[in-house]
């Protein structure tokens, strides 16, 4: 017989093979070392360069990565900005028509002593242009207390609009003579704004900004200062659109965008507008156009970024082009000098404005001026009407 099989015992494990210690002291201070480099290079908040340190000219990139991150920062903070203002105005829009007010009486503040007013008209002037200003005074710009009327009867505010010269100082020939004419007239509005070529769009929208500041109207005007304009006919053409809220009035143009940089109305930007040859978007000439209240709030709170092209009625028609706008195509905002704005007087169609398209204003303004008021003033109309 067999012996019996001895009882089976259990298999012992061999111990694990140890790791030294000094690998894993290597390995810990290896570990340590990279996390160090790696919250370094990602969780590194950038520190404002000390005044007392030069900077290292060495490594231009990044002072430019330091200049881009503060950009960023600018135009993320105007944004912000121009969205709160967007907000407030529509939040005064819906506190307004909740009680019943018309919608021009959606930037009003509550409690606000500022009367309600028409419109008002800004005259857009330069330094230079004083016998201009004149001649606009001697025909058909009220003056003194007719002025005043005109304000307080009929709630119609009208100002030369003027920005400052490169050298503000009020002992500089050009701030003592504009501050000499408004104490003698008060018909001056200034902006916070530099007089320069090619700055028109930001003027416009400087001069929204400003007239919104002081005064509360249904419309906000902007005129040339070679223009002549009817006051009369003009209230009468925005009367008939004074219950609306969202309106854009002027005549309206759409013409060929100029690619060629030698012409005086070349446009930087024409490849933003297709193929050679395409014409812009529908805007108003720039001699007269106005809009309402809410419009002009809307341009002063998006004025940092709302794109500036070159021609000032091309801006704006641009500021205005995405948005549901009424487009007023009025015509008789931009009629001929005589015999054009007589013929049309005489015909029962009296104009708001004259001008003459070849000088894109008046020809000769302060020659001309008095004769294209006596042939087409309001008042003069209304005496040929009473002839027939």
């Amino acid at each position: 017989m067999f012996a019996p099989a001895a009882a089976a015992r259990p298999h012992k494990q061999a111990p694990p093979a140890r790791v030294p210690t000094r690998l894993v002291a290597a390995l810990c201070t290896a570990c340590f070392f990279l996390g160090v480099c790696v919250v370094n290079r990602y969780w590194a908040v950038p520190e404002l360069p000390d005044c007392r340190t030069k900077v290292n000219s060495d490594n231009p990139g990044a002072v430019m990565n330091q200049v881009s991150q503060t950009r960023e920062v600018i135009i993320a903070l105007d944004r912000t900005i121009s969205e709160i203002e967007m907000r407030l105005a529509a939040a005064r829009t819906m506190q307004a028509r909740s009680q019943g007010l018309s919608p021009s009486d959606s930037g009003s503040d509550q409690g606000s002593t500022r009367a309600r007013l028409f419109f008002v008209m800004g005259i857009v002037t330069t330094f230079a242009n004083r016998k201009r200003r004149d001649s606009i005074r001697q025909t058909w710009l009220p003056q003194g207390e007719h002025l005043q009327r005109l304000e307080k009867e009929k709630g119609v505010v009208i100002r030369f609009v003027i920005g400052r010269s490169a050298n503000p100082s009020p002992d500089s020939e050009v701030e003592r003579a504009i501050a000499a004419e408004d104490k003698e007239y008060n018909d001056i509005l200034r902006l916070d704004h530099v007089e320069r070529n090619g700055s028109l769009p930001l003027k416009i929208q400087m001069f929204l900004s400003t007239a919104l500041s002081i005064w509360d109207a249904d419309f906000y005007v902007k005129v040339d200062d070679d223009v002549h304009v009817n006051i009369g006919i003009t209230r009468s053409i925005l009367a008939r659109h004074r219950s609306k809220s969202q309106v854009y009035i002027g005549c309206m143009k759409s013409g060929p965008v100029v690619d060629k940089n030698e012409s005086k109305y070349y446009e930087p930007d024409h490849w933003k507008f297709g193929t050679e040859g395409n014409n812009y978007f529908r805007h108003a000439t720039r001699q007269l156009y106005a809009v309402t209240r809410d419009l002009a709030t809307y341009i002063s709170a998006n004025r940092h970024i709302l794109h500036k092209y070159s021609n000032e009625d091309v801006s704006f028609g641009s500021w205005l082009i995405g948005l549901d706008v009424e487009h007023v195509d009025e015509r008789s905002l931009c009629c001929g000098t005589p015999p054009d704005c007589e013929w049309k007087a005489q015909a029962g169609n009296p104009c708001a404005a004259s001008f003459d398209w070849n000088c894109t204003g008046i020809c000769n303004p302060v020659e001309r001026m008095e004769e294209v008021h006596r042939r087409c003033w309001e008042g003069h109309v209304a005496d040929l009407q009473a002839q027939f």
